[in-house]
């Protein structure tokens, strides 16, 4: 063999040392270090940043939650409140965090769907940067009014604020809230003009309500319900896409002539964009097992929200479908936020 023949087939047996490397690189499964956190998972705490003050609707049900998740995760879930800006404070710690299911956040309807429309720039992007581990509630709203308004009825009420445009206002929980959404899709669809009203939350807006300071108001069902069973303020309506167990009689904005009209708040759990999608299927079972608990449920139901457990997958859907409706709703009645 001369020399050349030799280096050619030196050449030759790297060349096919190399080739058969890569085949079997490529045919073998996803490296072990990428299912090591899916594997061992979890093996510390959990924090679950609530972008919500500590006392409200979502503050509760996690709080509510986190026993169960404690025990069948078998690592403590620490509850981090990071209220502000609308949500974008804490879920912008969320966005930055290793993408491991150790760091989660609470979002609700504007920072993970509104926000994007209402705010001439956002820190982070809710369509990218985050992964949807799922739905945790619902929160339907009324629309109230004082005895004084003079109407009873949706049909009524509407029919009021066209005979005499503007001379009607709302109160609702605040500029860029689910309420203030609602209120503004309400006037859209019924061809109406309503002053809007902000309060720093829904229990000062019913209670405005209450005393005939403000005719009608968009309210969550525990600042107003009471007083809607004694009689002190008229249910028109309720924003969900059915009717709530706690007040049947009460037809839904959809039933009483606007077709297609489903305004619901919620709040759900996301992590970091890239965590492994074996992590976020442990935490989602753990959550829906949890939301599906009949205590739990009945308290949830106390607070007025309902567990709206799911897939991320069909979170994700849902994310997306509120975020195009919302951006619609915000460029008509031309809403921004500084």
């Amino acid at each position: 063999m001369t020399a050349t023949t030799a280096r050619r087939a030196r050449h030759e047996l790297r060349r096919q040392m190399l080739l058969a490397a890569a085949c079997a690189l490529f045919a073998s499964p996803a490296p072990a270090q990428a299912q090591a956190p899916a594997g061992d998972f979890p093996n510390k705490p959990i924090r679950v940043v609530v972008t919500f003050p500590p006392g409200g609707s979502a503050d509760g049900v996690v709080r509510m939650l986190v026993p169960r998740l404690n025990e069948k995760l078998g690592q403590q879930v620490v509850v981090d409140n990071r209220p502000g800006a609308g949500g974008n404070v804490g879920l912008l710690l969320v966005a930055k965090a290793p993408a491991d299911g150790y760091t989660l956040g609470v979002g609700a309807a504007g920072a993970l769907s509104a926000n994007t429309s209402l705010y001439p720039q956002m820190p982070f992007d809710p369509l990218k940067d985050f992964k949807p581990v799922g739905m945790l509630a619902a929160i339907p709203f009324v629309i109230v009014g004082h005895p004084s308004v003079g109407a009873r009825t949706q049909a009524e009420l509407i029919a009021l604020a066209k005979a005499k445009p503007g001379s009607l206002s709302v109160g609702h929980g605040g500029n860029g809230t689910a309420m203030h959404l609602s209120a503004a899709l309400f006037s859209q669809m019924a061809g109406i003009k309503l002053v809007e009203v902000p309060y720093r939350g829904s229990g000062p807006a019913a209670l405005d309500a209450l005393a005939g300071q403000v005719p009608l108001a968009v309210v969550d069902l525990p600042s107003a319900l009471q007083q809607i069973k004694a009689g002190k303020l008229i249910a028109f309506a309720v924003t969900s896409p059915e009717r709530l167990p706690m007040l049947p009689d009460v037809p839904t904005v959809a039933e009483a002539g606007l077709p297609g009209y489903d305004s619901t708040g919620w709040f759900g759990v996301v992590a970091p964009a890239g965590t492994p999608v074996a992590v976020v299927a442990r935490l989602n079972a753990e959550i829906n097992a949890a939301l599906a608990d009949e205590q739990n449920k009945a308290a949830m139901r106390n607070l007025g929200v309902e567990p709206a457990p799911g897939s991320p997958e069909a979170f994700d859907a849902y994310i997306r479908a509120e975020t195009k409706k919302w951006a619609r709703v915000i460029q008509d009645a031309r809403i921004k936020l500084d």
